[in-house]
């Protein structure tokens, strides 16, 4: 039996000072549930936490991190980060916890508020760990993302042009469709063409790419592939940044499902990440709803 290959799940952010990027671009669902009201048009106005007020170059500086339509929306995305920064940091002051900053695996430094927003979110955040039931109900919901690759065994024939002006790359083009007309869906034909005539190395193997999935491929070479029956050549070359390519389609081989034993894990930790950012979500509203904020909503969905 084969080796099943089990397809990449992205996990969701897990915690330490993830959860400060994802509260930069809002993604926390931090604030009060949606029904605050939206703040007054922003006038780059005093931002206070608990009284602590927020230095505005900071929040000047902070702007660069939070692309928006103009400056006022995007002075308002900075200010709630470092406003929900500021909240988090006072609650770990609070509650004495001490953490410095550490050197992460990829070598990479932790500050020192990073390091504390860190604890604080591992100290006070308990998500609840996902069921296996829940995980099998998830996976017989999305049973079409749970399946090895489609596969093309395809081929190709590249016509360089003779140089980067447009005639050279009309010349080339004509060259490619008369070698395309000419070896029809020949598989005979095609592969002495591709040795005489390509300029990819694929040459040496009758012009074979092997086995391709989907990505492996600039784009509009993929995309004709797939257009074409197995055993066709396409009558049309296709142009990339590369020349023309006479293109081939041996052999479709459709992915298969994948069972459920091959991707629980997998699907466990993606549930229990999601399981930790809903769990920090509500710990930071619950902050929220309980501080004295001045001049910034700490809501993701004011529509700000």
């Amino acid at each position: 039996m084969s080796k099943l290959e089990v397809p990449r799940i992205e996990p969701e952010p897990r915690p330490g000072a993830v959860m400060m990027d994802a509260c930069k671009s809002g993604a926390c669902g931090c604030g009060s549930g949606g029904h605050a009201p939206a703040p007054p048009p922003p006038s780059f106005s005093t931002v206070r936490v608990n009284g602590v007020e927020i230095d505005p170059g900071a929040i000047a500086l902070e702007m660069q991190h939070h692309p928006a339509a103009d400056a006022n929306g995007a002075w308002r995305a900075a200010a709630r980060a470092l406003a929900l920064r500021e909240l988090l940091l006072q609650e770990a002051r609070r509650l004495d916890i001490a953490a410095p900053g550490e050197v992460d695996d990829r070598g990479g430094s932790e500050t020192e508020d990073e390091a504390l927003v860190t604890a604080l979110l591992e100290a006070s955040v308990e998500p609840e760990e996902p069921q296996d039931f829940e995980c099998r109900r998830y996976y017989e919901r999305n049973r079409d993302r749970f399946r090895t690759p489609d596969l093309f065994e395809a081929s190709h024939i590249l016509i360089e042009p003779q140089g980067s002006g447009d005639d050279a790359w009309s010349v080339a083009g004509i060259e490619a469709r008369r070698i395309a007309h000419a070896v029809g869906n020949d598989h005979a034909a095609f592969a002495a063409a591709a040795r005489e005539c390509s300029a990819c190395p694929s040459a040496q193997q009758d012009g074979s790419l092997g086995q391709v999935r989907r990505g492996e491929l600039v784009p509009e070479v993929q995309e004709a592939i797939e257009a074409l029956a197995p055993g066709e050549t396409g009558r049309r070359p296709v142009r990339s940044r590369f020349g023309w390519h006479v293109l081939r389609l041996t052999r479709r081989l459709e992915g298969r499902p994948l069972p459920y034993e091959a991707v629980r894990d997998k699907i466990t930790d993606m549930m229990a990440a999601r399981a930790w950012s809903q769990a920090a979500a509500r710990f930071v509203a619950g902050l929220s709803a309980a501080a004295d904020i001045e001049g910034v909503v700490l809501n993701a969905e004011d529509g700000s």
